[in-house]
């Protein structure tokens, strides 16, 4: 087994940090991944107190306090205390950052750097069948079989698919996220730096990292 029990993941927007994970997941296969995402709508499904304060700010759009959400993360982290766990979406400042030097031991932190270029095309080109929900990348990952240039026939369910940018991802929005990511971050990966368990990783294809380099990056 690897040194490292508790990984952080950090990095933008369209890093691939779900894609890693399960790279890293295949390495340690009890390894369990922790996503912010996952826990809010667990905890907002399942109508507990902090999902029913979270949704509160959510549908109001605003920004769910650090409190609400430090909690969350705190239950979690609690009852998976004995397992490998990798956390991704969390910490995203630096406030939460020594909240959770304080609930929890950790080993690695990994963070994902790519070309804004290349996130942006990440994000922008996707798309989704609408009858299966495979997402595709109209610069990157295009079904097999095209009907016309902006038409194609699904690979998993043969349903006819169009390119339709989600709602949220515009140019103008993508660059908002990417200017709060870079603020908020700067002063974890100090954090971690000072620490010296920053190890960055370039993710500009991190399906290319074979499973020995994948165990040299966990310390194996």
């Amino acid at each position: 087994m690897p040194k490292v029990k508790h990984i952080i993941l950090l990095g933008p927007p369209g890093a691939g940090k779900g894609t890693f994970s399960s790279q890293i997941k295949k390495i340690i296969p009890d390894l369990i991944h922790v996503s912010t995402g996952d826990i809010f709508r667990k905890n907002i499904k399942e109508s507990t107190s902090l999902g029913i304060k979270a949704k509160e700010y959510m549908d109001k759009g605003e920004l769910v306090p650090d409190e609400i959400t430090n909690s969350m993360i705190k239950n979690r982290l609690e009852e998976l205390d004995k397992h490998y766990w990798i956390l991704d979406g969390y910490p995203r400042n630096i406030g939460q950052t020594k909240y959770l030097s304080g609930i929890a031991n950790i080993d690695l932190v990994l963070l994902l750097s790519v070309d804004t270029e290349i996130i942006k095309k990440r994000i922008l080109g996707r798309f989704t069948c609408l009858n299966c929900d495979k997402i595709y990348n109209k610069y990157t990952l295009l079904p097999k079989k095209n009907i016309n240039e902006n038409k194609w026939i699904c690979d998993d369910c043969g349903k006819d698919i169009e390119f339709q940018q989600r709602t949220d991802d515009t140019e103008k929005t993508l660059n908002k996220r990417l200017d709060v990511y870079k603020t908020n971050v700067e002063p974890i990966i100090d954090f971690y730096k000072d620490k010296k368990l920053l190890k960055e990783i370039n993710a500009e294809d991190t399906l290319a990292y074979t499973n020995k380099e994948i165990k040299e990056i966990l310390k194996f």
